[in-house]
């Protein structure tokens, strides 16, 4: 017995990404699912498996028999869209940010808090941001261990995180930036500022940018925000003390976050290798090249396309026994986004 499916969003790079890994992960599927979209992009035509499916335009009706529905569609959609799925009987898995602080609506990661999925009064469940859930899958084996008490953490975002805009932008800025190479040397501020940046805030290209999303209380973002409150729920960790910041890096796919994580248990790297060693969907990948040891770490490019979060660069903080050193990296719209929603959906078909 299969599940019907509806993708809200279908046409997004991430929607895109989710209609491949329901192929990949072969999720049992009652039939082809329901693409959905906005009125722009019905009657067009998807692949799937060996033929198309039609795009519909989002309305009440489309989501009838509907089992589950996952949505990529942006914040506002998913106000307004998901309480009407979940009120004709779909259980919804929404990867916007509308309802990660709901109280009603579990924020769930598949690998760290699944029993969380089975509480969701309301028939939703958020998807963490693709930066948050990075990071969670190598604290919650930390934490576990040693018990997490607080965390400094610096993300280093994509430029893909801002979605197929964001990557067009990167790699056109990087094409007409070569072609002035010399100014990238002798001249940086105004190759800058003769770049008519839309979906960034400055030239991304060659560039790393101390801002990565909009401003909201106390001068950090809400990026960073996701970090702090994101982090308190999916742990259930409500009094951990989160010091963020997010920077956008000229990466395609790709997130990456160098983290100092303070525990109650005073911690050697030893213990802490063998705890992230044992996580799920975490692969370790970590050496100095001394001694006859492989030089090993992560990168972002590396992510990219890989179900795992990659680990890295563990290290004993030089001046607190109870602090760890860490490099965290990630697929920001695979693990990120579109594979833990599959996940979580099939979770869902699991408790039946």
């Amino acid at each position: 017995m299969g599940a019907r499916v509806a993708v809200v969003g279908a046409t997004g790079a991430v929607g895109e990404e989710m209609r491949r890994q329901l192929v990949r992960r072969g999720f049992p599927l009652d039939g082809d699912p329901v693409f959905l979209a906005s009125e722009r992009s019905a009657g067009s035509r998807l692949p799937w498996k060996d033929g198309e499916v039609e795009v519909r335009a989002i309305t009440p009706e489309a989501f009838d028999d509907v089992d589950i529905a996952l949505f990529s569609a942006g914040g506002a959609r998913s106000r307004q869209w998901a309480p009407i799925a979940a009120e004709r009987g779909a259980v919804v898995i929404d990867n916007s940010s509308a309802f990660r602080q709901d109280e009603d609506v579990p924020l769930v990661v598949s690998e760290v808090n699944p029993d969380a999925i089975s509480r969701r009064p309301r028939g939703i469940v958020a998807n963490p941001n693709c930066t948050t859930m990075v990071l969670m899958v190598a604290a919650k084996p930390l934490h576990d261990a040693f018990g997490l008490t607080s965390m400094v953490a610096t993300s280093y975002q994509a430029a893909g995180g801002a979605g197929r805009t964001g990557i067009e932008e990167l790699l056109a800025q990087s094409r007409a930036m070569l072609e002035r190479a010399d100014a990238l040397v002798t001249d940086g501020a105004e190759v800058e500022a003769a770049v008519a940046a839309e979906t960034f805030s400055k030239a991304i290209a060659f560039n790393v940018l101390a801002h990565c999303g909009s401003f909201t209380d106390a001068r950090y973002t809400d990026e960073e925000w996701k970090l702090v409150n994101e982090s308190r729920k999916i742990l259930d960790l409500p009094a951990l003390r989160v010091s963020p910041t997010c920077v956008r890096v000229p990466v395609v796919v790709g997130h990456a976050i160098a983290a100092r994580m303070t525990f109650a248990e005073p911690v050697q790297r030893d213990a802490a290798m063998t705890a992230l060693a044992a996580a799920p969907g975490l692969l370790v990948e970590d050496g100095t090249g001394q001694d006859g040891e492989e030089l090993a770490y992560p990168t972002p490019l590396a992510s990219a396309g890989r179900d795992e979060v990659l680990v890295g660069r563990v290290r004993e903080d030089l001046g607190d026994a109870h602090s760890l050193n860490l490099w965290v990296v990630g697929d920001n719209l695979l693990k990120g986004a579109a594979l833990n929603t599959v996940q979580l959906a099939e979770l869902v078909v699991a408790e039946d």
